[in-house]
């Protein structure tokens, strides 16, 4: 069955039942794998199948073909595309809910701990001191890791993409590279910070929740072909992920048994106990501190995580923005509304009883003291003393 209009009149099973969804190996895939494994898609209709993907770039290629249905995604990859940033063509995009916030970190190598390198202040002396640039790995151009890293080392006086050299390695490799020293530094999900600290391949010297209190982080993304083909397929898929959200956070046995689900090889591959302690909030640095972090990643908190708030969307592009990955202001409001799917978000929170938030925006302190709540994105875009905008569309502003 393939009718759009099921859900008008009357009918609100799904048009298809078997969806292929990527993932990439991060403990914040956690709501798609306890969707497709526990019993949430079931009821709905739903077979979810699962295909873990070897970067985000492939990820990417394969939403944009077809061959996914849907995807774990980075927030700024669906912007990307939906922009044509990237050597991509523009293809009409859609965010169908968050999946997470939370829960990213930005690590130091085992060389730059043994030179003392274990403050922001001492990083920011050692990049304008030393002759070589250090390089820092995130996991894609417009990812989530990449504007994470940027804005806290420019919160540091560090300029991202002049004071030191920036590399694209998908995550599961981040510790390798950082052994074999090819890396000094890298922005990255978890498991893999708490990985290298537990290797000994470095420290944990920022968190991405320090930087922004409950960011936005990943998303559950497809094409907008896809949600206009299968209205009723994308609602149900929502909801199921929206259920194993909530189950997740309900105990922290329940937190336990999904990091002991993720270990396995077909998912992050990763010992529960690289995966476990930062799930459960629990932090050490590898320098000896240890804390209960109070914005650990999060999958639901009473469905204000999962909200698609058009701020949200609109930050990253003030971020490309910022970077010169768009060299001129894109129509910020509009972008966001054609490519969060609010409405439908909202009518499969309504089915299950989950507040479905009344406004569109929210309202943020980042770590800078820089407030952002989507009012004036072109003004924000440019209101930072380090940016890599156009220099023509500086004097354009200046006019």
């Amino acid at each position: 069955m393939n009718d759009p209009l099921a859900w008008v009149n009357g009918s609100d099973a799904p048009e298809k039942s078997s969806l292929d969804l990527g993932f990439m190996a991060l403990t914040d895939c956690a709501s798609l794998v306890v969707a497709a494994t526990q019993g949430f898609a079931q009821p709905y209709g739903l077979t979810l199948n699962l295909k873990r993907q070897a970067s985000w770039a492939n990820l990417r290629d394969k939403l944009v073909t077809g061959e996914l249905d849907a995807a774990h995604s980075l927030y700024g990859l669906i912007y990307a595309v939906h922009l044509g940033i990237g050597g991509v063509a523009p293809s009409p995009m859609a965010v169908l809910m968050g999946l997470n916030q939370n829960g990213q970190g930005i690590n130091l190598s085992h060389g730059l701990q043994q030179q003392g390198v274990i403050t922001p202040e001492a990083l920011k002396r050692h990049v304008h001191q030393s002759r070589t640039k250090l390089t820092f790995a995130q996991t894609f151009p417009t990812g989530t890791h990449a504007m994470w890293l940027y804005y806290w080392l420019a919160s540091q006086g560090i300029h991202p993409l002049q004071d030191v050299n920036s590399v694209v390695v998908p995550p599961p490799q981040m510790v390798a590279h950082l052994q074999a020293g090819r890396i000094d530094g890298l922005c990255v999900g978890e498991p893999w910070c708490a990985s290298a600290v537990q290797q000994n391949q470095g420290f944990t010297l920022a968190t991405s929740q320090a930087i922004w209190p409950d960011h936005p982080e990943k998303v559950l993304g497809c094409t907008q072909a896809f949600v206009d083909a299968y209205p009723n397929t994308a609602r149900v898929l929502v909801m199921a992920i929206l259920e194993a959200s909530r189950f997740i956070e309900q105990s922290r046995e329940n937190r336990r048994s999904t990091a002991q689900l993720l270990s396995a090889p077909e998912y992050l591959d990763a010992p529960v106990a690289c995966i476990e302690p930062r799930l459960l909030g629990h932090y050490d640095d590898g320098l000896g501190n240890q804390w209960q972090d109070p914005h650990a990643l999060r999958f639901f908190a009473d469905g204000e995580v999962n909200l698609p708030y058009l701020s949200d969307g609109m930050w990253f592009m003030t971020q490309f923005r910022r970077w010169g990955l768009l060299r001129e202001d894109p129509d910020y409001l509009g972008v966001a509304r054609q490519v969060q799917q609010l409405a439908l978000y909202r009518q499969a929170a309504e089915a299950l009883g989950i507040a479905e938030g009344n406004s569109d925006m929210r309202r943020s302190q980042l770590l800078d003291g820089k407030t952002w709540d989507g009012s004036d994105p072109a003004g924000y875009a440019r209101s930072f003393h380090l940016h890599a905008l156009a220099d023509n569309a500086n004097r354009q502003a200046l006019r």
